[in-house]
């Protein structure tokens, strides 16, 4: 009987040390096993969520493939005035929102989860005039670079801060006696919250 309870003692920590071993090739949920810089594939959906706060929205859907990374996204800014973000602004006079514009990126993780990428955007903003709330849309096509650090929590859920700098050609808009000249670059920081639902290793 002694032999016996011996044996199942035995076999029972020899289980656990062997579940203990595996789950340890895993790592732990801040440093899971592979790391999260190491998948080969993956899908994932994002947001630049301060969009929200000021009544518009923001989605991105992303495609990583090894080192490269696509994204394809669309933009409402609601009431984000981003005007003050243009160098060389016209903020003293003028307010610039986003409307709903789609965005198309490609971006190369250089370092673990450290992407650089560059992106063409189709956009499309509401001019108002302080004085006279007068409004107009103008057209951008906006090209640039961003880079950004995807922070992850556990295997699935990230947060990417960011910077990017948007790059445009002239273009002006009248109103009345004052013209409007949308700045050539603007510098803005960013932050999206993001979700990676599929992965491969």
């Amino acid at each position: 009987m002694k032999k016996h309870f011996i044996l199942a003692v035995s076999i029972i920590l020899s289980a656990n040390v062997a579940k203990a071993q595996l789950d340890s090739t895993k790592g732990s949920f801040w440093k899971p096993i592979p790391r999260n810089y190491e998948v080969k594939q993956a899908l994932e959906f994002e947001s630049l969520v301060p969009m929200f706060f000021t009544g518009g929205f923001h989605f991105a859907a992303c495609y990583r493939y090894e080192k490269f990374r696509f994204r394809v996204s669309v933009i409402n800014g609601g009431t984000y005035d981003a005007e003050p973000a243009g160098v060389k602004n016209n903020a003293t006079n003028f307010k610039r929102y986003y409307k709903t514009s789609p965005g198309f990126f490609v971006g190369y993780n250089v370092w673990r989860n450290l992407e650089i990428y560059s992106y063409l955007e189709l956009h499309t903003f509401e001019i108002t005039q302080k004085s006279s709330n007068a409004k107009q849309n103008i057209h951008s096509t906006d090209i640039g670079g961003g880079v950004s650090y995807q922070f992850f929590v556990g295997r699935h859920f990230y947060i990417q801060p960011g910077f990017h700098i948007y790059l445009r050609k002239d273009n002006d808009l009248n109103f009345g006696n004052i013209a409007y000249h949308i700045p050539n670059v603007d510098l803005a920081p960013v932050l999206r919250l993001g979700y990676r639902f599929w992965s491969k290793y």
